[in-house]
C-alpha cells in the first residue's frame, strides 16, 4: 500500500544542505507537510483532512501556507541570492524589508511544533496524538502566541484523531511507515536545528 511519505515529491531528508539549505526543495518539502493539515488529496480514497481530522487544524494550515508563500515570493523575485535559506537571509539583512526573514522564522516555529509532536508520537506507541501535540505546543509555539490565539490552538490539539486511526491512514505496513516517518522527521530536525542556530548567531529574528 502507498504511504503518506510515498506521496511526497521532496521529503525533508532529501533536501540538499550543501552549500546551504536549498530553498526550493525546502519549500516543496514544507508543502508536503502541510498536506497533513490541509484539504488536498493524499492517498487514493483518503483525503489529507482525514489525517488530523478536524477543521480546527485549518489555522495551522493557513499559517504554514502563508509563510511558505512569502518565502516563495522572495525566491521568485531574487532566485540567485535566495537559492539557499542562508543566502536569502543574508541578502535580506542588507535592507529594511524583512518579510521573508519573518516568514521563515514563523515557518520554522510551525515546523518545529509538528516535528516535536510527531516525534513524541512515533517514539511512544502508547501516547495519543492529543497528548503529543499538546505537549509540543506548550514547548514550541505557545510562548510566541497571544492569549487570544492560544485557545484556538488548544481546540485543535483536543480535536486530534485517535492514534490508531491516524497511523492506519498513513499507510502500511506499519514498519515501513515508522521507518519512513523517522527518516522524514530526522531530516526536518536537522534543518530546523541548523536554521534556529543561524537566527540566534546572526540575530536575524531580533525585533520580528
Amino acid at each position: 500500500m502507498t504511504t503518506y511519505f510515498d506521496t511526497l515529491s521532496t521529503p525533508f531528508n532529501q533536501v540538499s544542505l550543501d552549500p546551504g539549505v536549498n530553498t526550493a526543495q525546502f519549500l516543496d518539502a514544507s508543502k508536503g507537510l502541510v498536506k497533513m493539515f490541509g484539504h488536498s488529496d493524499l492517498l487514493a480514497g483518503c483525503r489529507a483532512t482525514d489525517l488530523l481530522g478536524s477543521a480546527a487544524f485549518s489555522v495551522v494550515q493557513k499559517d504554514l501556507n502563508g509563510n511558505i508563500a512569502k518565502i516563495q515570493t522572495r525566491l521568485d523575485a531574487d532566485p540567485t541570492n535566495s537559492a539557499t535559506l542562508e543566502g536569502m537571509l543574508a541578502e535580506e539583512a542588507k535592507g529594511s524589508d524583512k518579510t521573508a526573514t519573518q516568514a521563515l522564522l514563523w515557518l520554522l516555529r510551525g515546523l518545529e511544533f509538528t516535528l516535536v509532536g510527531l516525534k513524541r508520537s512515533l517514539e511512544d506507541p502508547n501516547e495519543e496524538l492529543s497528548v503529543s501535540f499538546n505537549n509540543s505546543y506548550n514547548t514550541t509555539l505557545k510562548a510566541f502566541h497571544s492569549f487570544v490565539v492560544r485557545p484556538v490552538f488548544s481546540l485543535a490539539m483536543k480535536a486530534c484523531p485517535y492514534r490508531n486511526d491516524f497511523y492506519q491512514k498513513l499507510g502500511s505496513p506499519p514498519e515501513r511507515v515508522h521507518e519512513q516517518g523517522k527518516q522524514w522527521l530526522d531530516g526536518l530536525e536537522v534543518i530546523v536545528t541548523k536554521m534556529k542556530a543561524l537566527y540566534a548567531e546572526k540575530g536575524y529574528g531580533t525585533g520580528l
